[in-house]
């Protein structure tokens, strides 16, 4: 494996959390305990300890089956939080584009310039579409968001969308182009579409030989629209004084675990037969006995969840140089999670964060206007 590291012009990185708005919070996995329920109560307290403790992001997921609503969520966290932004993510063609980029420009101008958006491009609930198809229509919302953001006009002739109308009222409080876009696929459709459009690519946990193989295709295909994106990676930590701590509680979790119902809870989810599944799937047959696929990589996660399936276990100085590696690979944007997660919040925050430069995306790359939020210039160009 290559040790090249990959350039970026980014120093420090982004360390955000998660928050757990689809019901998947708990103490043990595959064990339904009533006490981490997803709920307001329980995911704003989550959010909330994640602000105060220092992280810079938290990644607000979307699902129909067995979650809360992400926009009316993010909402009504604006005036509950003070530093973090919020990642929110957005399953395209599920609101008219117009609507969803005055939502979206709403809700960035209630967070003071907090919000970043996480692209989705799933099968609406109860909807087929081909990969292509899916990711066709990404492009377009995409297009018509960035429009409603940046012109004065919206005017889009597309397969999907056909509209002429003004953008004035859904200009967001973020300048240069409106709220960064996270983006995480697989598939030469989707890679292409962040490539083109996207500003931060979210890769779930694979050995750094394979995350290294992502990137530079990632970059390479950037390069080709005269475009750089950013680079995330979405993994779960546990991290506790000693690596001898940390592996035991990585076994506790498993010790309720019934496989047919953790397989049953995989499949529920819309992504359940990605390729970014098969992916997690693939990398935890290649897993030693106690499913380390390499050191501190740890993939029993996967066996009760669909989408991102592994966490880095050891102890402190072993999940500091777990993450610089990934820095120097060119990272600068980490999606933490673990069981349960304010718990594991306060656990991270203790040991590793005050060890990790970190910075915010949007302030990094120039998005969140310096003049006063009532400016003209805030609140972007008018009609």
């Amino acid at each position: 494996m290559s040790k090249q590291p990959l350039s970026t012009s980014l120093t420090g990185a982004e360390i955000s959390w998660f928050a757990p708005l689809c019901d998947g919070d708990d103490d043990f996995l595959g064990h339904r305990n009533p006490r981490y329920k997803s709920n307001w109560e329980n995911t704003s307290s989550i959010v909330k300890t994640a602000d105060q403790l220092g992280y810079r992001n938290v990644l607000c997921p979307s699902s129909y089956q067995v979650g809360q609503d992400t926009l009316s969520f993010v909402a009504g966290m604006a005036p509950l939080t003070d530093q973090i932004n919020f990642l929110a993510a957005i399953r395209c063609g599920e609101v008219h584009p117009p609507m969803l980029a005055r939502a979206l420009a709403t809700i960035d101008h209630m967070l003071k310039g907090r919000l970043t958006v996480n692209i989705i491009s799933s099968d609406l609930p109860g909807t087929i579409l081909s990969s292509e198809e899916r990711y066709a229509r990404s492009r377009e919302v995409i297009q018509i968001l960035k429009q409603a953001w940046t012109q004065d006009h919206i005017t889009f002739e597309g397969k999907y969308y056909q509209l002429d109308l003004p953008s004035g009222p859904v200009k967001p409080y973020q300048q240069n182009g409106g709220p960064l876009l996270y983006f995480g696929g697989y598939s030469p459709a989707g890679v292409e579409l962040c490539a083109e459009h996207c500003d931060v690519y979210l890769m779930w946990p694979e050995t750094e030989e394979k995350l290294l193989g992502l990137m530079t295709t990632m970059r390479q295909k950037a390069a080709k629209h005269g475009r750089e994106v950013q680079f995330g990676l979405r993994v779960h930590v546990i991290v506790r004084e000693t690596e001898q701590e940390a592996r035991a509680y990585a076994d506790g979790l498993l010790s309720k675990l019934d496989i047919d119902l953790g397989t049953a809870i995989r499949n529920r989810a819309q992504d359940a037969q990605s390729l970014g599944v098969a992916r997690q799937s693939a990398m935890r047959n290649q897993a030693d006995e106690k499913y380390y696929v390499e050191p501190h990589l740890w993939t029993g996660i996967g066996l009760a969840r669909s989408g991102c399936g592994a966490a880095i276990v050891g102890n402190p100085d072993q999940v500091v140089a777990k993450l610089e590696r990934y820095m120097e690979m060119g990272i600068r944007s980490f999606i933490l999670s673990g069981y349960p997660h304010e718990q594991e919040c306060r656990y991270f925050a203790q040991y590793v964060l005050p060890r990790i430069p970190s910075l915010s995306l949007p302030h990094a790359l120039g998005r969140v206007p310096t003049a006063p939020p009532n400016s003209p210039l805030a609140c972007g160009p008018r009609t």
